[in-house]
C-alpha cells in the first residue's frame, strides 16, 4: 500500500425530506448570499426548487438564481455565473442537480475568485482556493456530492476537461434517495455505469497488497449490482434508491482510492465520446470500459480474473486465468446490456471513421495517459477500434 493523505471534510445529510435544510446548513457553513445553480425542469416541475428557495428564505439568505446546466456541462454558462458571482458578492454556491450541475457550480467556484480565466483550472493550473460548493443531489452517478473533482466542456473546440483540488470538496451535500425515485431508466443506469466505473478505474491498479480497498471496492460494485435491478423493476423502491446513491458518493470520494494508484484511461476515452457526440457520460463507459479491459489485462491477468470471481461470481481457472479474465469482462458487458446500456460504438451513434478526430482531440501527442498501462495514442486508437 502507498502513503496517502486523505482529507474528506463534507457533511452529508441523508434521508427523506432532507432537503428542506438547505437554508441552515447554508447559514451553519456562512453563506449570506447564494447562487442556486441547477439544471431544467424537472428540479422546477417537481417542487424541488420551491423548496429549496422556502428553506433559505426560512433564513433571510438572498439567493440569485442560475439555471440551464446541461448534460455534459459548458463553459459558456460558467463563465455567465462567474459573472453574476463576481457583480453580485456571492460568497456561497449551492447546486441542485446531478453531477452536471455539482461540476458547473465547481466550475464558477473557481472562476469566481480567480482574476484569469477558470479553464486555466483544466488545463493543469493547481487549485488553491474557491468559493464553498454546497449540493442538493438529484441523481446518484457522478460522485460529485462528495468528491474534490469537476469534469466541464468549453465550447471553444468542443474539449471536455477535468479540474481536482481539495477546495472544491463540497462543505455539505444533501443526499434525498426520494429526488432521485422519478429518474427515467436509462437515467438511473446511466448512474449505475458511472458509478462502477469510478469504483473501476482505482481497482485495477499496479499498486500491490491493497487488499482492504480492493473488499471496499469490490463491496461497492456488488452492491451496484444487486440493488440497480431493483430500482429499474420498481423505480419508487426506497430502499434500493438509498443504497444507490450513497454507493454512487462512497465510489467517487476516493474512501476505495486511498493507498493505491489509480488510472482514468477510461473516463479520458470517454470524454472524447461525449464531447463529439454529445452522448450521456455513463453510457460511454459502458461501450469504453470493456474495450479497455480486454486491451490492457495482460498487464495483470490475476487481477482481472480476481474481478471475474469476487464480482461476478465466476469460476476461477488455475490453469487458465486468461480465460476467467474474459468471462468477467464478459459478465460486465451482458450486465451492461440487461439494464440498457451500450457496449458499441455502433449503440451510441459513434463512428469508426471518427477515431482520428477524437485521438487528436485527445491531444496526447508524444505523452501517454494512464497509469496501470501508459497508453500512447496508438494505443488509444486500438482501443476506440475495439469499441466499433
Amino acid at each position: 500500500m502507498d502513503n496517502f493523505n486523505f482529507h474528506s471534510p463534507t457533511n452529508f445529510i441523508f434521508g427523506k425530506g432532507t432537503e428542506n435544510q438547505a437554508g441552515k446548513q447554508v447559514k451553519r457553513y456562512g453563506g449570506t448570499k447564494v447562487l442556486v445553480h441547477f439544471g431544467g425542469g424537472s428540479v422546477i416541475k417537481s417542487g424541488l426548487l420551491d423548496r429549496v428557495k422556502a428553506s433559505l428564505a426560512a433564513e433571510n439568505i438572498t439567493l440569485i438564481e442560475l439555471g440551464g446546466v446541461q448534460p455534459n456541462p459548458r463553459s459558456g454558462l460558467v463563465y455567465k455565473g462567474i459573472e453574476i458571482c463576481k457583480k453580485e458578492n456571492i460568497d456561497f454556491i449551492l447546486a441542485v442537480g446531478g453531477g452536471s450541475a455539482i461540476d458547473s457550480a465547481k466550475a464558477i467556484a473557481l472562476g469566481a475568485v480567480y482574476d484569469g480565466d477558470f479553464w486555466d483550472f483544466y488545463e493543469g493550473k493547481r487549485i488553491e482556493k474557491a468559493l464553498p460548493v454546497a449540493t442538493i443531489l438529484t441523481i446518484a452517478a457522478a460522485g460529485s456530492e462528495g468528491s474534490m473533482g469537476t469534469v466541464v466542456t468549453h465550447e471553444n473546440g468542443m474539449l471536455k476537461r477535468a479540474a481536482n483540488g481539495d477546495p472544491l470538496r463540497p462543505v455539505f451535500s444533501i443526499l434525498n434517495p426520494e429526488l432521485t425515485c422519478t429518474l427515467p431508466p436509462y437515467q438511473t443506469a446511466c448512474g449505475t455505469t458511472d458509478m462502477m466505473a469510478h469504483v473501476m478505474e482505482r481497482y485495477f491498479t499496479n499498486t500491490k497488497n491493497v487488499e482492504i480497498t480492493d473488499r471496499l471496492s469490490e463491496g461497492i460494485l456488488l452492491t451496484i449490482i444487486k440493488e440497480t435491478p431493483k430500482a429499474l423493476a420498481n423505480p419508487n423502491d426506497y430502499e434500493a434508491r438509498a443504497n444507490l446513491m450513497w454507493a454512487g458518493m462512497v465510489a467517487h470520494n476516493d474512501t476505495c482510492g486511498v493507498g493505491r494508484e489509480s488510472d482514468w484511461s477510461s473516463h479520458n476515452l470517454e470524454h472524447e465520446l461525449s464531447a463529439l457526440y454529445d452522448v450521456a457520460h455513463g453510457a460511454g463507459l459502458a461501450v469504453m470500459f470493456p474495450a479497455w479491459m480486454k486491451y490492457v489485462m495482460h498487464q495483470n491477468v490475476m487481477l482481472f480474473a480476481q474481478f471475474a470471481v469476487r464480482v461476478w461470481g465466476c469460476e476461477m481457472d488455475f490453469q487458465d486465468p486468461e480465460k476467467t479474465a474474459l468471462q468477467g469482462i464478459k459478465r460486465y458487458e451482458q450486465f451492461m446490456t440487461s439494464i440498457g446500456m451500450p457496449i458499441r460504438f455502433s449503440q451510441l451513434g459513434a463512428k469508426a471513421e471518427d477515431i482520428p478526430v477524437m485521438v487528436k482531440t485527445l491531444g496526447l501527442g508524444n505523452k501517454t495517459m494512464g497509469s496501470f498501462v501508459k497508453l500512447t495514442e496508438e494505443d488509444v486508437r486500438k482501443i476506440y477500434e475495439l469499441a466499433v
